[in-house]
């Protein structure tokens, strides 16, 4: 208990035992200043400890504290017996020692508007510099020799004792505070406001990572329970100190983990997992320091979200807590269900773990999860990378009938993703497919849809037509099988036939008769069977249109016709309408069977009614569209070409030249083409004989007659000169031979002039110069053509014949050599060279 400013001055005057051995008056002098010291320092101290502002600064109260203990101590060294060796001196440095524990509040305090901070800094310098005189503490007389060593040997040993008696008392004093300390601290941490809960919680981890708490201390203050039940209340920083403060202990004592196995602590860390990268860091590290006990791997793993997060944190760029992650993820790994969980969240490798080395019923589990699970693209190039196509081989062909049938789903999952189809065939798995296709053991029969589904994907790749004869073979198994697995043979029949490698393969199905057999599928009622027999019919009869019309007959042909008019499936139109683009153009029977069945309207309609949006089905349904308008606009059937013109036939056309394929549009200017060869024999002559009677017609400025759509079909009229040119004017250079060849028909020996002056006027002349650019042999040969007859009007040579001599001298020495001689003509036009030159 401290001793009261009166008691303090009546002792440090001379009422104390120091009395009897300082009676000089300068230590008299000396012990007064020191009580003078005291006195200013006193209520310095007791306001410093009062105050609000210093309340929550851990680094003052502990400077306070430290200067609370030194005065202490020093009032006790100044009452005692053994400062008579050397009051003066002793006193002098009590005074400097108090002064520098002043000074550390001082600096401590440095950006803290703390009271009377000036009056503070005065009593510091005044202690710092206090200085009194040693001289007079020889007494006046003189003791002998040896009494002299006697005296100094009993100072000297009392000096040892009294560093001991000291050195044991401030031990004894600091176990004091620390017990003291710890005690305030678990108060606060239990019951203080967000401040001291702070304060208090960075006091306690710097006693423990000193190490100056014994276990037992730990365990008597329930340390690990409270810190345990604030993880959850506990703002972000203090989360961390907590956590970090349960990692040590573990690390000191493996029994402090006992506390931090219950579920409940165990979802308020996992909690952690998913919040700043600091915490999410100290949490997995935790919980893998708890994860060695199997109970706390089950517990974890049963909080919701854990393994998502796991998983997150292991893919994420924290190396420290990634790395944790994947240990915690494969401790955890030991059960299956986690294991599953994990693919869940496309974390693989522990499934491909249990697939290759687990029990027969843990390979099950794994290949059944796999087939059930909804896998993108990249959860199947993981399996496939980890290594799962091979065990799940291995399952297929040594398991049993469940081993089988797991491993087989899983497969087929696995199969829909390019990369893992290569690994199938290397694995060897297609020649077993088939021979289980083969089969008639009836407890096989349940195997035989995922093979085919398999056998389906595998055929998507061209390394497949190494197997000889796979594709008669699938052909042969098409009428002893049921609907699902007909359906995957014909979509395999159909992947191999559309290989561009595949023409042999082709020819020798044509030639086993596989038209004939697939025929009779046309009129099943299963739409994906009649869809899938359309697909592979087409994908058959693109290299034998004569040959084809001969195998279909005229009530197949009939069947195919109903289908584009009532089916309601996109595809199966797309596929039938395919087959009728194929058949001959100029077989006029078909036309007439196509005509007589109303085809040609339900074309019309169906190109009128397409989405402008662009589909695979789409494209498709327009390419084979346009591919059928060919035969209606035959040049050498007028009465066809004006059936067609009358029922809306061009209008179609300028739509499909201006938003289809390159196919599409290459199919309608040929179409164009083919009308456009008839307008200058059907224009109406402004010179007729019959000139009184009125002409509904305009005159064209190119066949200087009278022209209309429906009559003449003329490309002027029409407004078919422009999206010509526009179509030109793209990247694509599909379609440029097509619509060259139906500009061409603008340039007839009667009209041509007249046909070259439109095309400028229209803005012709560059598209056509970049087709001479960068097109192939064959349309740059047209447009040569067209330049040639260009050149051929002065006007038109100056204009442009300046900038296209590079082009053309560049192509003359570059160029396909058949160009040469129009080239030749081209450059002569343009007087590059003489007209009689033999270079070309």
């Amino acid at each position: 208990m401290e001793i009261s400013d009166l008691e303090e001055k009546q002792s440090l005057a001379g009422d104390s035992p120091a009395k009897s051995f300082i009676s000089s008056s300068t230590e008299t002098v000396t012990i007064a200043e020191f009580s003078t010291f005291i006195e200013k320092l006193s209520p310095i101290l007791d306001e410093m400890k009062d105050s609000n502002e210093v309340a929550d600064l851990p680094a003052i109260q502990k400077a306070i504290e430290s200067l609370e203990t030194d005065l202490r101590n020093a009032k006790s060294v100044v009452g005692s017996p053994n400062i008579r060796s050397s009051p003066a001196k002793n006193i002098e440095y009590l005074t400097q020692n108090l002064g520098r524990s002043l000074g550390l509040v001082l600096f401590a305090s440095h950006d803290v508007p703390i009271a009377n901070k000036e009056k503070i800094k005065a009593l510091h310098k005044e202690m710092m510099n206090v200085r009194f005189d040693f001289s007079s503490e020889r007494g006046s007389e003189f003791p002998s020799e040896a009494e002299e060593e006697t005296m100094e040997e009993e100072i000297e040993e009392e000096k040892v004792e009294n560093e001991i008696e000291d050195e044991e008392d401030e031990e004894t004093e600091e176990d004091d505070k620390i017990t003291l300390d710890i005690d305030d601290i678990m108060m606060q941490i239990k019951n203080g406001n967000d401040g001291k809960f702070k304060n208090a919680l960075f006091e306690l981890n710097a006693l423990i990572m000193d190490g100056v708490v014994s276990n037992e201390r730990i365990n008597d203050d329930g340390m690990i329970k409270v810190l345990s039940q604030k993880l959850g209340s506990s703002k972000g920083h203090d989360r961390v100190t907590i956590i970090q403060i349960l990692r040590y202990l573990i690390m000191q004592n493996n029994q402090n983990k006992e506390e931090m196995k219950d579920l409940g602590f165990l979802s308020t860390l996992v909690k952690s997992l998913a919040r700043d990268v600091d915490e999410r860091r100290e949490a997995v590290g935790l919980l893998l320091n708890l994860a060695d006990d199997p109970a706390v791997r089950r517990r974890i793993g049963k909080v919701q979200g854990c393994i998502v997060m796991l998983v997150t944190i292991s893919n994420g760029d924290d190396q420290e807590a990634s790395r944790d992650a994947r240990k915690l993820l494969n401790a955890m790994s030991s059960n299956t269900q986690h294991a599953l969980h994990m693919a869940e969240a496309g974390y693989f490798k522990p499934l491909v773990h249990y697939l290759k080395e687990g029990s027969d019923m843990s390979k099950v589990l794994m290949a059944t999860a796999i087939s059930r699970m909804e896998l993108t693209d990249q959860n199947k190039a993981s399996l496939g990378e980890d290594g799962a196509i091979e065990p799940l081989v291995n399952m297929f062909n040594k398991g049993n009938l469940e081993a089988k049938l797991s491993a087989l789903n899983a497969l087929k999952s696995l199969s829909s993703l390019k990369e893992n189809i290569q690994l199938l065939i290397h694995s060897g798995i297609v020649v077993a497919l088939l021979q289980l296709l083969f089969s008639v053991t009836s407890v096989l029969m349940t195997l035989r849809e995922p093979a085919s589904a398999i056998l389906a994907k595998i055929s998507q790749s061209e390394s497949i037509l190494v197997k000889q004869d796979i594709a008669q073979q699938m052909l042969s198994l098409l009428n002893l099988s049921s609907p699902v697995i007909q359906n995957h043979l014909l979509e395999a029949l159909n992947n191999i036939a559309s290989h561009s490698s595949a023409s042999k393969v082709r020819k020798k199905m044509k030639e086993n008769g596989a038209i004939q057999l697939l025929l009779p599928f046309i009129t099943e009622r299963n739409t994906k069977i009649r869809t899938g027999t359309l697909n592979l019919v087409y994908t058959l009869s693109k290299d034998i249109p004569g040959e084809f019309r001969e195998q279909l007959g005229e009530t197949y042909l009939t069947n195919i016709v109903d289908i584009v008019s009532t089916s309601t499936c996109e595809c199966e139109k797309a596929a039938s309408l395919g087959i009728l683009s194929n058949l001959p153009v100029d077989d006029r029977k078909i036309t007439d069977l196509l005509k007589n069945a109303n085809l040609f309207p339900v074309l019309i309609s169906m190109v009128n009614s397409i989405s402008s949006t662009s589909t695979p089905t789409t494209i498709w349904l327009t390419e084979s569209i346009a591919g059928i308008l060919i035969r209606f606009t035959i040049p050498t059937d007028k009465k066809l070409q004006h059936y067609s013109a009358e029922n809306g036939i061009i209008p179609v056309l300028l739509k499909l030249l201006s938003s289809g394929s390159s196919v599409t549009k290459s199919k309608a200017a040929t179409c164009l083409t083919q009308l456009s060869q008839n307008s200058l024999h059907l224009s109406k002559s402004r010179k007729s004989k019959w000139f009184c009677i009125p002409h509904t017609e305009s005159v064209c400025e190119v066949h200087d007659g009278y022209c209309s759509i429906k009559s003449t079909f003329c490309l002027v009229k029409t407004g078919a000169v422009s999206p010509l040119i526009q179509a030109l004017e793209g990247s694509e250079r599909a379609s440029n031979e097509a619509v060259l060849s139906c500009l061409l028909t603008l340039l007839q020996d009667e009209i041509w002039e007249k046909g070259i002056n439109y095309i400028s006027k229209m803005s012709g002349i560059q598209p056509i110069l970049r087709v001479v650019e960068s097109g192939n042999s064959k349309s740059q040969e047209k447009a040569l053509w067209i330049l040639e007859k260009f050149f051929r009007v002065e006007a038109h040579r100056v204009e442009y014949g300046q900038s296209a001599q590079m082009l053309l001298i560049d192509l003359a020495q570059n160029g396909d050599p058949i160009l040469k001689p129009t080239l030749g003509k081209l450059l002569a036009q343009l007087e590059i060279l003489q007209a009689q030159s033999s270079y070309f």
